[in-house]
Parts: C-alpha cells; structure tokens; sequence
C-alpha cells in the first residue's frame, strides 16, 4: 500500500479504493454516498474535491520514496464540469505533466460512471506541487 494512503484517515472513510499508484499515474475511485450530498441532492464540491486532492497526493510521493521529503499541494486550480448523483462510482486519473527540481505539475481528472454505461467529467484539477523535508521524520544525528 501507497505510504501517503496508509493513515489518510479522510481517504479512508470516503472510501477510497486505489487501483494504481505509481509515481506520476494514479487511478482511484470510490462510490458516492448520501452524506456525501448537498442540499441539491449533489455531490459537495467539496468532496469530489478531496477525492481529486486525494489521487493528487498519491501521485506526486513516491511510493518508494525513502520518506526523507514529502511532497504538498503549493496550490490547485478546479472546474467543477457535472453533478455527481449518490450511488455512482466515481474514478480519479491523476498524471504527472512536469516535474522541475522541487516544483511540480499535475492533471487530474474525476470521472462518474452514468447509466449508459459511459462515463462523464465532473471535476478537472490541476495541481501545483512542491517538495519539503518531512517535518515528521528526525534529522539524523552526524
């Protein structure tokens, strides 16, 4: 299992699945449920929102990382495109478009399956990435 996945307690109780995780190629998904609605009887924006944060972290901290940096959101830009409807199997493709030093560039893509068997965009998420010394891991001592 993805380390960044492993006690990410708000992924875990949208229930997450992750069917890929490598660095730069990520896909997940997990199933709309009612108290993940609006008062429209929607998706809240901002859990398709998690959902999207959620394959974004996963792909830009290398699973086999040696856990000495971690890598963070420096800012996103989201369009929000359909309704997401209760019971529906949401799937997030998350890819690495550019990586330079420190900085990088991610699209994700939050898809719903619809009753025609198709698939419709709800969300389109770029990210902006950058990577930090983990502030939960000790410098070693010289």
């Amino acid at each position: 299992m993805h380390p960044a996945f492993i006690d990410d307690q708000a992924a875990q109780w949208m229930g997450v699945q992750v069917v890929k995780a490598d660095f730069g190629d990520v896909v997940i998904q997990m199933r709309l449920r009612e108290e993940m609605l609006n008062g429209f009887g929607m998706a809240q924006g901002g859990m398709v929102f998690a959902f999207a944060d959620v394959a974004f972290a996963l792909a830009c901290n290398d699973p086999d990382g040696d856990g000495s940096t971690i890598t963070v959101a420096s800012g996103v830009d989201v369009n929000f495109l359909n309704p997401g409807f209760s019971g529906r199997l949401l799937t997030a493709n998350a890819r690495l478009v550019n990586q330079t030093g420190r900085s990088g560039l991610y699209d994700i893509t939050v898809t719903q399956e619809n009753p025609k068997g198709a698939a419709d965009v709800l969300l389109e998420f770029r990210g902006r990435s950058r990577t930090v010394p983990n502030p939960a891991r000790k410098p070693s001592a010289p």
